[in-house]
């Protein structure tokens, strides 16, 4: 069985007990919530395919940890006028478990 779910404005195919890195979410390590923004659901026998999402159908999730993922440098130059700019930013990511997939 598995979902497609829309967590941050991406969207992700999820199982069961799978762990996901998803945008970061503002909560608590070890906070359970539910996403309801189920896109499919397959259960191996019927595929429901949502317009644009499945009405009674969530996902459980658990939030793991907050992680960041590698640096990536912005350099700005200027040629023949003495300008350079040197920044760094890490993007800040959760890393969630998917608990169950509940309804219809």
């Amino acid at each position: 069985m598995y979902s497609i779910i829309e967590q941050g404005g991406a969207q992700f195919k999820v199982t069961p007990g799978m762990k996901v890195r998803v945008p970061l979410v503002n909560a608590e390590t070890g906070t359970e919530f539910s996403v309801e923004k189920v896109l499919l659901t397959d259960d191996g026998e019927t595929v429901n395919v949502g317009t644009p999402i499945l009405e009674g159908v969530t996902v459980k999730v658990k939030i793991l940890e907050e992680v960041k993922d590698k640096k990536v440098l912005v350099v700005k130059k200027k040629r023949r006028k003495d300008y350079k700019r040197k920044n760094g930013h890490r993007q800040r990511y959760s890393m969630v478990e998917i608990l169950s997939i509940d309804g219809k």
